[in-house]
């Protein structure tokens, strides 16, 4: 069984309902909505296709809104397109502009006015290359260092530019309103400088009535460098390596991949892994063997889950694309050792992370078919998983809303149950779940956790070790 999960983003090439049922039979457990495109009901669609898809998939499949953040995107070009070529002028300008090969409009129009002679500008993940040689009347007129072909609404990244916006755009509010209204699982956070962003989103969704999970995108070199002060803040990470690509040098990235992976697994926060993984397969039906070894090596760092984006997005071939994923990803896993405990932070301790952890090394000792726990809001489950044990972590809650969420954790197969108030009824509900799906057999050992009061969140402090059968 594959334990790394597997993010799709959702676009043109696999919004259909058949095209989902397809992904989901390859192995998606992720959908992203990159609200970079699309309309709220291009959204609203492809939600209602997956929400209703959910009983023939007899599974439940977590829905990622990415919001886009003060992203520099470029305007539209003639035809859709142009060619930069290298050594000739081109013009930024905050104007509204029909882009041409000299030529194009921003849409944060605000950057411009701190950019000065000599900064560097990238387009398109650092794909085209321009250098700034002045700035008259609002417009930057830049020389273009490296030229290729751009289109419509390509990202600007300027390296030694400070952000000059709020991470919550206009947009972005009206964009995590419309998830909010539409049962999005998570949400990611674009360009998130510091914890001050993440705060900012929390009062916005607390102002909203809202608790969703945040997902803090690493794309700013400042906050890689302050990682630690923002974990504890978050309910997962992405290493967005296009965008980090271009505000570090290129060989710092699997070195900061690497770092945050570690940092995050310490503090039990998870870890998706994204961009370019097998890009090759935009276009052709097999990835480069340097791509392979990206995937696998991901898995080997750490991840939970690893991403696509215009694989599955805009490709020809995003279904082969989520297999061959989900091959490199089981045998990778096959590979890897077990996790070692030992590196834990004892200042991090509490009775949930105790317990999540005597319940893997219970497991281990005693050959367990399973980890059960029995969760309100993922936490244990979450925990569980950041140990990385070698048995199947299922995660059984009556909350349909906890059970979507479940699906971006290492390892985890979630079950939805009825509520129950005694710790007889949960070994009962436990027992019926897992003997009817075939996960056990009587005479099997689990490892079963959870807390007391019952269904209070953050109270994990019972652990029991009960072999199938035996209600003693």
């Amino acid at each position: 069984m594959r334990r790394t999960k597997i993010v799709c983003t959702i676009g043109p090439a696999s919004s259909r309902p058949e095209m989902l049922d397809r992904l989901v039979t390859a192995g998606m457990d992720v959908a992203r909505l990159n609200f970079s495109h699309g309309t709220h009901a291009d959204h609203a669609e492809v939600i209602q296709a997956i929400r209703e898809g959910e009983a023939r998939w007899g599974r439940p499949i977590t829905i990622l809104q990415d919001l886009q953040g003060p992203k520099v995107r470029l305007g539209t070009f003639v035809g859709g397109q142009a060619v930069l070529v290298t050594g000739e002028e081109f013009v930024l300008t905050g104007r509204t502009v029909k882009g041409t090969a000299s030529r194009s409009s921003l849409n944060h129009p605000e950057f411009l006015a701190a950019l000065r002679p000599g900064d560097p500008v990238w387009m398109d993940d650092g794909m085209l290359q321009l250098s700034v040689e002045k700035v008259e009347d609002g417009d930057v007129h830049c020389r273009i260092v490296s030229g290729g072909t751009v289109s419509d609404h390509k990202g600007v990244s300027f390296p030694r530019l400070p952000v000059p916006v709020s991470c919550l755009a206009p947009k972005d509010r009206e964009d995590l309103r419309f998830g909010i209204e539409h049962g999005v699982d998570y949400v990611a956070i674009s360009f998130v400088r510091s914890a001050a962003d993440i705060q900012e989103v929390r009062k916005f969704l607390h102002d909203q009535g809202a608790n969703m999970p945040i997902v803090a995108k690493l794309e700013r070199a400042e906050i890689v460098a302050n990682l630690q002060g923002m974990l504890p803040l978050v309910d997962a990470v992405m290493v967005a390596r296009g965008d980090l690509g271009v505000e570090v040098p290129l060989e710092e990235v699997p070195v900061i991949q690497k770092d945050v992976i570690r940092q995050a697994r310490l503090a039990k926060v998870p870890v998706i892994v994204a961009t370019q993984m097998l890009e090759s397969m935009v276009t052709h039906s097999r990835p480069t063997r340097a791509e392979v070894s990206d995937v696998a090596t991901a898995i080997f760092d750490g991840a939970d889950a690893i991403m696509l984006s215009a694989e599955t997005a805009t490709g020809r071939f995003p279904v082969e694309t989520v297999q061959v994923m989900a091959r490199i990803a089981e045998r990778a896993e096959r590979a890897v050792p077990v996790a070692d405990t030992s590196r834990r932070r004892p200042e991090a301790y509490g009775f949930p992370e105790a317990v999540a952890e005597a319940a893997c090394q219970a497991a281990r000792l005693l050959h367990a078919k399973a980890i059960v726990a029995f969760t309100q809001s993922g936490f244990s489950a979450r925990l569980i998983s950041q140990d990385r044990p070698e048995v199947p972590i299922m995660a059984l809650t009556p909350y349909s809303e906890v059970q979507r969420r479940l699906g971006l954790f290492w390892g985890v197969s979630s079950r939805l149950v009825h509520k129950v108030e005694t710790t007889d009824e949960m070994i009962e509900e436990v027992e019926t779940t897992l003997l009817d799906d075939g996960t056990v057999r009587n005479n099997d050992v689990i490892v079963i956790i959870s807390g007391a009061p019952m269904w209070v969140t953050g109270t994990t402090n019972l652990l029991k070790l009960h072999r199938v059968g035996d209600r003693r």
